[in-house]
């Protein structure tokens, strides 16, 4: 019976312990989060909500109650306590006092445990997880201490001042009721000083040196809690008498001529100290040219043209190149050209361009460089938007960035995801960049070198590394097109619409992107570089004495010295220089700011700053004036030849400026007198005018070895040909007489006709357009026939002798004329009037046959002139014998080289003539004809 017994109480309480786990069968709760409150140097923390933890299983004993709350935590100096099991009350307090100058916050997790299955809790369970958060409420414990234990300035008598000079005062305590200072307060009674609640000292009337030379004042300051410093600062206040120290013997306004070098700014000025004694003297030169173009005085020519000047790697690609037929992206941007001919682009969060597929780089490699000016100033708004400069992004179906450029609350970011093809690896990704240039409202010169993983950023020439770098994985391959944007981002993919993002708000000019090569500093440092800037004249003769630092821009000059006199000698060399031929013309600003250093407690003095200005004068402006033969006209064969023919052999290009003559006083209204310049050009365009140039007929032609050794490059299509780079114009008239053109069918060419034109500054300086026609001399069919009735026969040919002349009249003392030659005026006279009748005869044949062979051009094809030899008889014109005469011998001189060099008559321009219908078109070569061997042909001869 024991026995039986024994087992039923295991069997029991088997029983009731199974019955204990099934009962346990929920977690407690509490709340998500929690607020919380101490006070800093107490331990109770009040909570919002109250600690309480609830379990469904209650009232059952130890599954329904609440044992502990566990705090997780990175050492949270605090504990959780249990104040009621059965109803779940808890607290939180601190485990030690805690310091708001420490710590202000806290944040940790609190989570509850049930008692679970009897008094040791086990198999008890956990609440979910909730989030605490304390804040420290501070206390007012600390004092204002002032920054500096003394306080000393210098006034000058019989001034107010608004602020002779401030105090400051600072507070440890953490909240800012208590940190900050609220009140200042002059403790020393009976003093002509007053101070505002910023700590701004002021005299409440004017002071005599005579009166009182010094005072010396206490100053006490209160925080936001009525809590006072411990100690007063003292202040000391010394009264100047009265002088007028400071730079004296400068103009306010200094005029520059463009042209004339180094100019002192200050040949006579020195500075005043009214007998102060000095131990040092440091002055700051500043010109202020923020407002001239992007930042100061720099070379306009295109991006193009100054890369090539500088001296850059080919293959660059200009993204933001001036709006025309071929770069039309730009055309519904905002651009200003301003003056200069400095294009800009303005951006103001609404305009953005894509960019063309044939002109984005397909390839950029693991070096590259992007290159841009900006100017950009802080985004509105609390948080601002990314504002993108340039972007290459999904065009369809994803919104994926491969790379891009943007400002981000004034931060330069660069992104570039590479593509699995080119890394497998978790590399760079994101290069950050947080410089005061991006959001000051200045121009400021950008370039970015990728050598992948390494990027740097040039700012002015300066370079600087990312503060912050961010790894990313790279972009899975696909299928999907990019498209390259610039001023916005496009998304193309994961929204209803696509649309542009991101949008830009600034100005850029040149943004460029070149593939395969980094730039090199000294190249950056070209591209940016001022051409105005301060000088010091006669570096030599400065005195060892004196230090002298420039900033990189020029812009800047500061001079320290000893010695008065040294500082006063240096100042007069200090000048202004503008190496541009043609400058940009305004005002720039000069500000001098000088300090003074006294030896040990001696009053000091204090030397205003000076506000002078620079004038640049208008340069007078270049005319470029392109001359040269008009009309070319060569034979079939020529242009077929490989090569083609010549356009612009006789080219010359000269510029002249008129100047101002010295002498116009004396003659009223005397004009300036011109005077030939040498400068450079940027450019010379070849427009073909009229229909463009047929590709599988014609072309324009030019060797590239002709631009070897220069700083031109060339681009050639059906619509003309144009040399650009920054190179003189000798250098521009040699490659240009080197120009082609070639026809394979020159047959069915009737007339060409060019335009050219130069220009210099980007276009800010241009040349007049010169017209070029082009022209084929025809050859007959057979090549043997030539058309004699066009020649005149031998006995029109009319032989003049000297001697001849003399007989006809010799000298007589009485000057009366003999019958002889009576008779013989007469023959002569009879003469004449035989061979006007002849010529006559002959024009009237002439005519007909010109009839004829129109008719037959009409039924046979073309008609090929070019044997044609045209010839009028001189003596047409009886109202003037002697040119007559003269004509007369040119017929006898043409006729005779047309006896030796018969079969030479088809390349000879002068004795080759069309044949035309009217008498009037026949003069027109007349004076081609007249035109003496070994002279240029004048078109100033020749009216159409």
């Amino acid at each position: 019976m024991l026995r039986i017994a024994g087992v039923l109480t295991v069997l029991l309480a088997a029983g009731l312990s199974a019955a204990h786990t099934k009962v346990n069968k929920h977690k407690p709760w509490i709340e998500t989060s929690y607020h919380g409150v101490i006070t800093e140097n107490t331990d109770v923390v009040l909570l919002d909500p109250p600690l309480v933890a609830l379990d469904k299983d209650a009232p059952i004993p130890y599954a329904g109650e609440i044992c502990a709350f566990n705090i997780h935590g990175l050492e949270a100096p605090f504990e959780a306590v249990v104040l009621n099991g059965t109803s779940g009350e808890g607290q939180l307090r601190a485990r030690g006092l805690v310091d708001c100058e420490l710590q202000k916050e806290y944040t940790f997790i609190i989570q509850a445990h049930d008692c679970g299955s009897g008094p040791g809790g086990t198999e008890g369970k956990k609440s979910h997880k909730a989030v605490v958060h304390i804040q420290v409420n501070d206390v007012n414990e600390f004092a204002p201490v002032f920054r500096e234990p003394q306080y000393r300035a210098a006034v000058t008598e019989g001034k107010i001042y608004d602020s002779i000079l401030q105090v400051e005062a600072t507070d440890q305590d953490c909240s800012p009721q208590y940190s900050q200072i609220c009140n200042y307060q002059i403790t020393t009674t009976n003093t002509p000083f007053a101070i505002d609640r910023n700590g701004n000292i002021r005299n409440t009337e004017k002071l005599s040196y005579d009166r009182q030379q010094q005072y010396e004042i206490l100053v006490t300051a209160w925080d936001c809690g009525q809590k006072r410093a411990l100690r007063s600062v003292p202040v000391r206040i010394d009264v100047k008498p009265v002088c007028k120290p400071g730079w004296q013997g400068w103009n306010k306004r200094v005029d520059y001529e463009p042209g004339t070098g180094s100019k002192q700014l200050f040949p006579k000025m020195h500075l005043e100290t009214c007998g102060g004694p000095l131990s040092s003297v440091r002055t700051t030169v500043e010109l202020q040219t923020s407002h001239i173009g992007k930042g100061c005085d720099r070379e306009t020519y295109s991006e193009k043209s100054l890369q090539k000047l500088c001296g850059a790697s080919s293959g660059s690609t200009d993204l933001l190149p001036a709006p025309s037929a071929a770069t039309n992206w730009t055309s519904t941007l905002v651009s200003d050209s301003g003056r200069d001919s400095d294009l800009i682009f303005r951006f103001d969060g609404r305009q953005a361009a894509k960019i063309p597929d044939w002109v984005v780089p397909q390839n950029l490699t693991d070096q590259f460089t992007i290159a841009t000016w900006m100017k950009h100033g802080p985004s509105p708004g609390l948080r601002a938007e990314k504002e993108t400069l340039l972007c290459n992004s999904d065009k369809t179906e994803m919104n994926r960035h491969h790379y891009s450029l943007y400002v981000h609350n004034c931060r330069l970011v660069f992104l570039l995801r590479r593509d699995f093809t080119q890394v497998d690896t978790f590399r760079p990704a994101e290069f950050h960049w947080k410089l005061e240039q991006i959001c000051d409202k200045e121009w400021h010169y950008y370039v970015i070198n990728v050598a992948f993983p390494v990027v740097a950023l040039y700012v002015d020439g300066v370079t600087y590394d990312p503060y912050l770098v961010t790894d990313d994985w790279p972009i899975h391959p696909s299928q999907i097109d990019v498209q390259l944007t610039v001023g916005a981002c496009w998304q193309g993919g994961e929204v209803t619409k696509p649309r542009f993002t991101q949008y830009f708000r600034g100005s850029l000019s040149g943004l460029t992107i070149r593939p395969g090569k980094i730039e090199s500093q000294k190249v950056i440092s070209c591209l940016q570089a001022c051409k105005e800037g301060l000088d010091i004249n006669s570096l030599e003769s400065l005195d060892k004495s004196i230090k002298f630092h420039f900033n990189p821009a020029q812009s800047i000059l500061v001079m320290e010295g000893e010695d008065l006199e040294n500082i006063n000698t240096a100042m007069k060399k200090v000048s202004y220089i503008n190496s541009r031929q043609f400058p940009t013309p305004g005002i720039r600003r000069l500000h001098i700011s000088t300090s003074v250093q006294c030896f040990g407690e001696d009053t000091c003095i204090t030397i205003p700053d000076i506000d002078a200005v620079v004038m640049v004068l208008q340069p007078s402006e270049p005319r470029i004036t392109i001359t040269g033969v008009e009309r070319v006209s060569r034979p079939a064969p020529d242009f077929r030849a490989q090569g083609g023919i010549v356009l612009f052999q006789e080219l010359h290009i000269i510029s002249t400026v008129t100047r101002a003559d010295n002498t116009a006083h004396h003659t009223a209204h005397r004009p300036g007198v011109l005077e030939e310049i040498i400068h450079n050009l940027d450019y010379c365009d070849v427009l073909v005018l009229g229909e463009e140039l047929d590709p599988e007929q014609e072309s324009l032609q030019l060797q590239r070895s002709v631009l070897l050794g220069k700083h031109l490059d060339a681009t050639n299509s059906t619509s003309g040909m144009s040399i650009y780079g920054v190179d003189s114009m000798s250098n521009y008239e040699q490659v240009i007489r080197q120009v082609r053109y070639h026809s394979w069918q020159p047959g069915q060419l009737i007339e060409r006709r060019f335009r050219l034109t130069c220009s210099e500054l980007n276009g800010r300086y241009t040349s007049n357009e010169f017209n070029l026609e082009v022209g084929v001399l025809h050859s007959s069919e057979d090549g043997d026939h030539v058309n004699h009735m066009v020649a005149p026969p031998q006995y029109m040919q009319l032989v003049h002798h000297p001697s001849m002349i003399h007989d006809l009249y010799p000298s007589h003392s009485s000057g009366v004329p003999s019958a002889a030659t009576v008779v013989i005026v007469m023959c002569i006279a009879a003469l004449v009037v035989v061979v006007v009748l002849g010529i006559y005869h002959i024009h009237l044949t002439h005519q007909q046959e010109v009839k004829l062979a129109e008719t037959t051009k009409e039924t046979d094809g073309t008609w090929d002139d070019s044997a044609l030899t045209i010839t009028v008889n001189p003596m047409e014109n009886l109202e003037e014998p002697q040119a007559a005469e003269e004509e007369v011998s040119e017929e006898e001189e043409d006729e005779e080289e047309e006896d030796d060099d018969d079969e030479e008559e088809e390349d000879d321009d002068i004795t080759s003539a069309e044949s035309d219908d009217s008498e009037e078109e026949a003069d027109v070569q007349l004076p081609r004809m007249q035109c003496k061997k070994g002279q240029n042909w004048d078109k100033t001869t020749i009216s159409y």
